[in-house]
């Protein structure tokens, strides 16, 4: 009797991988796109410029409280960019007596996105009423991100 013997293959062809890799490939490009990097990256530049626009004002106001009422006195109707801290404020709002001796802000929080040679990238004004309003106007995905009181 002769007996046949067989060899057995193992491991797997190549259109087996091939199909394993391109499904993987489909997978990673649906999550890529549902996660969408730029999207979120966006969201937390803009939550730091309403946090950073919250402090200014916050500052502004309780600069306001322990002055009598009054206001920095760079601060116009027209809104203007505020200088940051340590620059040359000529064209800009110098809010310096905020951040003078760290009594209300360290420092003028900047844009994340980064902002002109000497300017924080936030702009401020008061209306005819005496109302405050500090805006971020480099605010991304078509948000408005504006305080006034």
């Amino acid at each position: 009797m002769k007996m046949k013997m067989q060899k057995s293959k193992k491991g797997f062809t190549l259109l087996e991988i091939l199909l394993v890799v391109a499904a993987i490939s489909i997978l990673a490009g649906i999550v890529i796109v549902a996660i969408n990097p730029g999207k979120q990256l966006g969201d937390t530049r803009n939550s730091q410029r309403s946090s950073d626009v919250n402090t200014i004002i916050n500052a502004v106001y309780q600069y306001s409280i322990d002055n009598n009422g009054a206001l920095p006195a760079d601060i116009s109707e027209t809104q203007t960019e505020i200088c940051a801290s340590g620059g040359d404020c000529s064209g800009l709002v110098d809010l310096s007596v905020l951040t003078a001796n760290e009594e209300y802000l360290v420092a003028i929080p900047g844009d994340p996105s980064g902002s002109s040679a000497n300017g924080a990238g936030y702009e401020i004004y008061k209306s005819a009423n005496g109302r405050i309003t500090v805006v971020a106007p480099d605010a991304e995905q078509d948000a408005v991100i504006s305080v006034t009181r």
